[in-house]
């Protein structure tokens, strides 16, 4: 077992925590709204004695704790993500959102506040030697905060070594640490095709170029991209999530044009060509055997979330010393879903785990109107963030 192990120490300030959990919890704001937030982030810090900076990638907050010692010359990254989700709350918790149609859907209070309790702890002990950069994050769901904080200069002006960030995880036994040493979340791309026909009467199909037509044919067409040109051994989804044409209440008109929005989910950067590439190709070839245009717009949202081999090992092994081999998933499956984290592991070598809490065999599912985070779990995801710094530098060799 860990020689060192801070979870006893957090254990003693948990319900602090809690405490500031469900108040982050009752005040969600969304992304780069995150004022109230990044200010109880930035005082809890302060209070602590840790260095703060305010404003990083618009209302991002960075806290810098020095070791007893620092003349390693190592710095260590920690990231939590703080905003919430445009999801009205159907919980019954005392501490339910207070703002109509927000909640804390996806855990990022939890995030935060298991960063604040790691925060503690190294203030507490500073037993490493080097310094140890704590992110708080705005604007994940969606908004690239990570890449606003980037871009902001974070590793310029907080250089960091690697870099570690845990998202909590339903699927999960409460207290296990899952993790992946290679692709845990996939890039996020949102695509359009606009399908310009000619509308007419219904009664008269044939006078037409009917772009419902052309639509079903291109999303039938869409599907046998990943089966025929993806190698069986990649992923790589193709979902269409939206479709508009014509109206319900004129059933008999053909409308003139058509409208389908969709995304897709790729591990690498290879196969996310390749699909781009063959829905472009075979969009505009369906239309055209129709008599109709097509035109595909394809936006390139987040990178897939790649874990460093050596960093992946290393949150495998701390978790392994500080709760047991019993308590790690080292092969956690990848999720299609998506994550800007992968903008800093573009810049640093690190790792991105996964901290179980249960919950979603009772539904209590990310984003979901029921979802909180299990309170049960936050010393678990501190202690491994304080841990990650101390053997990462360790005060004695």
């Amino acid at each position: 077992m860990y020689p060192r192990s801070p979870l006893a120490s957090i254990q003693k300030f948990h319900q602090e925590l809690v405490a500031l959990r469900q108040d982050l919890h009752a005040h969600p704001e969304l992304g780069f709204q995150e004022l109230r937030t990044s200010g109880i982030v930035a005082g809890a810090l302060e209070a602590l004695g840790v260095e703060v900076h305010r404003g990083i990638g618009k209302t991002g907050v960075v806290g810098v704790i020095r070791g007893q010692r620092h003349d390693s010359g190592l710095s260590v990254g920690l990231r939590a993500d703080m905003d919430a989700l445009p999801i009205k709350e159907e919980g019954n918790a005392a501490y339910c959102s207070t703002v109509p149609g927000l909640m804390h859907a996806c855990g990022h209070d939890g995030h935060t506040t298991v960063l604040l309790g790691a925060a503690k702890y190294l203030m507490q002990h500073r037993h490493f030697n080097g310094t140890a950069v704590l992110i708080f994050q705005p604007a994940e769901e969606g908004l690239g905060g990570a890449q606003a904080m980037v871009e902001d200069g974070l590793f310029e002006r907080f250089p960091c070594d690697s870099i570690y960030a845990l998202h909590n995880w339903p699927a999960l036994p409460a207290g296990t640490i899952g993790i992946n040493p290679g692709p845990m979340m996939a890039a996020s791309d949102r695509w359009e095709v606009t399908i310009e026909g000619r509308g007419g009467h219904g009664a008269h199909p044939y006078q037409t170029i009917d772009p419902i037509v052309v639509a079903a044919q291109i999303i039938t067409a869409l599907q046998t991209i990943v089966s025929r040109n993806v190698h069986p051994v990649e992923s790589a989804v193709i979902s269409v999530g939206h479709i508009q044409a014509g109206s319900a209440k004129a059933p008999s008109v053909i409308p003139g044009r058509a409208l389908l929005v969709g995304t897709v989910r790729t591990f690498s950067d290879e196969v996310q060509q390749v699909v781009e590439s063959r829905m472009r190709a075979l969009i505009a070839s369906v239309a055209q055997a129709f008599g109709a245009t097509a035109e595909l717009k394809y936006h390139r949202s987040y990178p897939a979330t790649i874990n460093s081999a050596k960093q992946a090992n290393f949150v495998a092994d701390v978790a392994t010393d500080l709760f047991g081999a019993e308590h790690v998933v080292r092969d956690l499956i990848p999720s299609m879903g998506s994550e800007d984290f992968s903008y800093m592991l573009r810049k640093r070598p690190g790792a991105y785990f996964r901290l179980g809490q249960g919950g979603a065999e009772q539904g209590r599912l990310l984003h979901n109107a029921n979802f909180d985070f299990n309170d049960a779990v936050i010393p678990v995801g501190s202690a491994m963030f304080a841990a990650l710094v101390e053997r990462s530098m360790p005060l004695e060799k």
